[in-house]
């Protein structure tokens, strides 16, 4: 398995390389788009803030070479919200694979205290029957950190709900990605990261 991680000033991904050496995949980790075209799979994750991270992708032309790999692709949280068509976080266009938009958590004044904003910790992922989620049930926890989420869409494949309901996953063409980490997210995640090895 020739597996490649997108190199990108987005976060602390360890967790994640740990999780797939648990998984027995050592995986490449890289900006060379030689490396990406190359790889059998390509995982785009992330952590931080958008426009600052669409900004890096665009001076580099990452984000023309992201968009048009053809292997299966799977982006995570922050990466998720990148391929989105557009993020509240600072006014911010984003790649557009996906035609939803990435909204912030607005709780009404009456549940700030049962909403917090960000949103970190287990909450309930609602699964739609895909190869992504394959050997879990129908509904499962898993382990979000965010401040901002994308709306319900056709490509929508699991929900959350917290304040409102949003996409917890969402999957076109070639393209998959989840709001949650699935490397923090125990045996649950670590299934999932196996089913996208194995799509």
């Amino acid at each position: 398995m020739n597996l490649a991680i997108v190199r990108y000033n987005a976060g602390n991904i360890q967790s994640l390389l740990f999780a797939l050496a648990r998984l027995g995949i050592e995986p490449i980790i890289s900006d060379d788009p030689d490396v990406l075209h190359g790889a059998d799979k390509v995982i785009f994750p992330g952590v931080g803030e958008a426009r600052s991270a669409m900004t890096y992708l665009r001076e580099r032309g990452l984000d023309n070479v992201i968009t048009s790999l053809k292997q299966p692709v799977f982006g995570i949280c922050v990466g998720m919200q990148l391929l989105c068509a557009h993020s509240e976080e600072n006014d911010t266009v984003c790649m557009g694979v996906f035609d939803a938009n990435i909204r912030r958590f607005v709780p009404n004044p009456d549940e700030r205290q049962r909403f917090k904003v960000p949103q970190i910790g287990w909450n309930t992922l609602s699964a739609t029957p895909h190869p992504l989620f394959a050997k879990l049930p129908q509904e499962f926890y898993v382990y979000y950190v965010h401040s901002y989420a994308a709306e319900l869409v056709p490509e929508t494949i699991a929900t959350t709900d917290y304040v409102q309901p949003f996409s917890g996953g969402l999957h076109k063409g070639n393209f998959y990605a989840v709001q949650f980490h699935p490397e923090k997210s125990g045996e649950a995640g670590a299934q999932i990261l196996q089913n996208f090895l194995d799509l």
